[in-house]
């Protein structure tokens, strides 16, 4: 941090695994990136360092596209890691009335909800087993993998079965974090059952369109940051 200082740096993204390690070393953090307990993008200010997530912007931008009234509607999370963080604050933002995370270990899936707690969003939140979630799909109005399970080079491996995939209501979104391959095994599983299939790439498009906003207070290219990804995930995969 003193040597970007001592260059003149204006701002850097922040990835694994130190998006918690770096907060307190910020001298502001964003109420949102608080909440989530994570930063991802970091900007110099007169004060000194700021810090924000711009992740849970990026996973909103095409859901919100969708103009729908989402406060009678559940949304199942797919996972308890940190991406599922900003999938929460996201869905609270978005005023869904239920949000379900599922999860493989008991203990983790507890201290998840526990670290909500002092946040409103903690009477929204409910965490569940994994083979819970024959009961909890029928009812998702938004069903979102934040697992790594079917990314690239992994491309048949799924977070469903065939059987849990089928109890799917028609219209579900099925919203996967994962934009390689596009699309996922899982995403391909939720439109044969009637699903809206979203992928990831938009949200690293949307995430990173809004740090470089912050960096150099202007719009960002868009347009352009999407072709440029598009056109590099055409030439690596």
């Amino acid at each position: 941090m003193q040597g970007f200082e001592a260059i003149g740096l204006q701002g850097f993204s922040v990835t694994i695994p130190h998006k918690q390690a770096i907060m307190p070393l910020l001298s502001e953090v964003s109420p949102v990136a608080q909440a989530i307990g994570a930063v991802n993008t970091v900007w110099r200010t007169e004060q000194g360092w700021s810090g924000t997530n711009t992740d849970v912007e990026g996973f909103l931008a095409p859901l919100r596209r969708m103009q729908r009234d989402w406060s009678q509607s559940t949304a199942v999370i797919l996972g308890n890691g940190g991406a599922a963080r900003a999938v929460v604050a996201g869905c609270a933002d978005l005023g869904c009335r239920q949000i379900q995370v599922v999860g493989r270990n008991s203990e983790k899936l507890q201290g998840f909800l526990q670290s909500w707690q002092r946040s409103p969003i903690a009477d929204l939140l409910s965490v569940h087993a994994w083979e819970s979630l024959p009961k909890l799909l029928p009812a998702a109005a938004l069903l979102v993998n934040t697992t790594p399970i079917g990314m690239h080079p992994q491309e048949q491996a799924t977070p469903l079965t065939a059987s849990e995939i089928q109890t799917l209501a028609a219209g579900t979104i099925a919203y996967d974090l994962i934009y390689t391959p596009r699309p996922t095994l899982f995403l391909q599983q939720a439109q044969q059952q009637g699903a809206i299939a979203l992928d990831g790439l938009e949200m690293l498009v949307q995430q990173g369109a809004t740090a470089l906003q912050l960096w150099l207070q202007q719009p960002a290219p868009v347009d352009v940051m999407r072709q440029s990804l598009l056109d590099y995930l055409d030439r690596k995969f």
